[in-house]
């Protein structure tokens, strides 16, 4: 295995839904999974970190259910989670301390924290979104009514994208959110397996369970609208016959705006989405890679990688072969080509 992709110990004991880095701190992480736990690590005490212990886990939340998402806050001290228990949770790990922010009426499929707004956005499959400011006493501040089944949401500067079932698309304005900023169909056919915003703020990324990823832009112009596309990727040619996988996961570089993608295949690639091109394709990983986070300073990439998610479907998986990698990366390995054209020049 390469000397730059580390196995994290302590991995979860089943499927991992997500893992997200902190955007606080380059070395600590946190993960959700099947297993019911939320575990916050922090992978300077892996083995290959620059403080090593023998167990890199710092503390561990426990759900009554599966947890499909978890997400940081402001600090260090504040994670939000949600899961088949139908629970929006707030978890402090430095006093190991939880509350409940509210409930769904059915499971918690998707959440993300939004800075400028202090919001927490939670996405439910009950057909509808909520909107929490945890710093009341009653956090609950918005209900959103949505057409269909949330399957993902994330949110940058004013923004909050929230993809369904049925391939619909809604975009708010959290400055105003009782009803969509726009209404949008999804540019690819089959159905959305997740969203991830551009760091800048002018648009959005998305993926289906057919092997392809689209990138959006916010601004409803014929001539922004006119530079959005759509790409195959995570596909394999096997005795003559061309397997597609589902695209499960898709994390922005903090500093350079690339991307990765992690599919079923188990492959993770690095994407120029400027440039609209492939940068890099690591090897295969054991099983079907089901998130991806980037620490603040884009240094490392977090792999999380189980069997069960090789169809797309997240409602059985299997729990096997489940770990999570820490990809290191070397010195300006995730530039798109106008960086290295600027590096070169300089």
């Amino acid at each position: 295995m390469s000397a730059s992709l580390h196995e994290l110990p302590s991995s979860p004991t089943d499927a991992i839904s997500s893992v997200a880095f902190s955007p606080h701190t380059p070395n600590r992480l946190i993960a959700s999974s099947w297993d019911t736990t939320v575990r916050l690590y922090d992978i300077n005490q892996a083995p290959f970190g620059s403080s090593p212990s023998e167990n890199p886990e710092r503390v561990k939340f426990t759900h009554a259910a599966p947890v499909l998402d978890a997400c940081w806050g402001d600090l260090d001290n504040d994670i939000f989670s949600g899961g088949l228990d139908w629970q929006v949770k707030q978890l402090n790990p430095e006093t190991s301390t939880e509350r409940v922010l509210g409930t769904h009426s059915a499971p918690v499929k998707s959440i993300a924290w939004n800075r400028e707004h202090k919001t927490l956005i939670t996405g439910s499959w009950d057909k509808t979104a909520h909107l929490y400011d945890p710093r009341l006493p009653s956090p609950l501040t918005h209900t959103l009514p949505q057409p269909h089944k949330i399957f993902s949401l994330s949110s940058i500067t004013h923004t909050v994208v929230i993809a369904h079932a049925s391939r619909s698309v809604y975009i708010y304005d959290l400055r105003n959110p009782a009803t969509p900023l726009q209404q949008r169909e999804s540019s690819l056919k089959f159905m959305t397996r997740t969203v991830s915003c551009m760091p800048n703020g002018a648009g959005y990324a998305s993926s289906s369970v057919e092997g392809r990823v689209a990138v959006e832009f916010f601004d409803p112009s014929k001539e922004s609208q006119a530079r959005k596309y759509a790409f195959k990727c995570h596909r394999q040619v096997v005795d003559g016959v061309d397997i597609v996988y589902p695209v499960n996961a898709l994390s922005f570089h903090p500093v350079y705006g690339t991307f990765a993608s992690g599919g079923g295949d188990g492959v993770v690639s690095l994407w120029d989405g400027t440039a609209k091109r492939r940068l890099r394709q690591y090897p295969r990983l054991p099983a079907s890679v089901s998130s991806l986070s980037f620490n603040k300073e884009g240094r490392y990439l977090a792999v999380a990688v189980s069997s069960g998610f090789e169809d797309g479907r997240e409602e059985e998986p299997s729990g096997e072969n489940t770990k999570i990698y820490i990809r290191e990366l070397a010195e300006g390995e995730g530039r798109g080509k106008a960086q290295q054209q600027q590096q070169q020049q300089s």
